[in-house]
């Protein structure tokens, strides 16, 4: 598994070429209850962003993990200390010229990975993507490896498809796998259930509104190591697969080396 960010610029250019697979984590800054990091949605997206690419590795492919977008359209935790917000157009242009950026290196693969939930910061991804490819079909094809697709999503448990999943167990589990020492004491936190897709739907637009007065919902206590291990497997798997149904050519490649 290789990180852009630690290689020098002789060592990158090993990287940029039309077989690479890269990979953009996405995160963003923002509240995650009194027992997470403000980090907790980077951290989360450069571990799922890891262990694809070490999955993807060990079946002969050549990847590269990007550094992270570490800012995301954060509304929903508005009245909370450590929240930093963008607007969507803003995350837009930046996937938007990350796309060209990659394509002039000569990259022609990249899968996006996101642990930022917040709707408004999934569509703009997804837009982003949708966008570029219906303008530039013969360029940098990119895949968005989209956690609250319906499929995806039945593979995270049940707190993860309910939605009250800010800071809960899937979000601490997955931190504690990824930066233990960044989890402060969570096992004595209580359950805490808003209901958050159906406020979503009947217009509340924060935490607070809806309830969630620590900036976290769902389970924290209930989370642990085994669990956040066994969610990044599920993370990863899905990004392998999502990059094997559309670039099986590569795939082959792998193989026939």
């Amino acid at each position: 598994m290789t990180d852009l960010a630690k290689l020098s610029s002789p060592e990158a250019q090993a990287f940029f070429h039309a077989r690479t697979i890269a990979i953009l984590p996405c995160g963003a800054t923002e509240p995650h209850g009194p027992h997470l990091p403000i980090d907790t949605d980077v951290t989360i997206a450069v571990a799922h962003a890891r262990r694809a690419a070490e999955k993807l590795e060990a079946l002969g492919l050549q990847t590269l993990v990007l550094p992270p977008i570490a800012y995301g359209i954060t509304n929903w935790t508005d009245g909370f200390a450590g929240r930093l917000s963008i607007r969507s157009g803003t995350l837009f242009a930046l996937v938007e010229d990350l796309l060209s950026a990659l394509e002039f290196e000569g990259i022609r693969q990249l899968v996006v990975v996101n642990a930022h939930l917040e709707p408004q910061n999934v569509r703009t991804l997804r837009n982003a993507l949708l966008d570029r490819a219906e303008r530039d079909p013969d360029r940098v094809h990119a895949l968005f490896a989209d956690n609250t697709r319906r499929a995806f999503a039945a593979k995270l448990g049940a707190e993860f498809q309910s939605g009250d999943c800010h800071a809960g167990s899937y979000e601490t589990s997955l931190v504690l796998a990824a930066d233990p020492a960044a989890v402060r004491e969570h096992s004595k936190l209580p359950k805490v259930k808003i209901d958050l897709i159906e406020k979503a739907k009947a217009g509340v637009e924060t935490f607070i509104q809806a309830g969630a007065m620590d900036a976290y919902c769902g389970d924290p206590a209930a989370a642990s190591v085994e669990q956040g291990r066994a969610l990044l497997e599920v993370l990863a798997d899905e990004v392998v697969g999502l990059a094997r149904a559309n670039w099986p050519d590569l795939f082959a490649a792998a193989r026939a080396t």
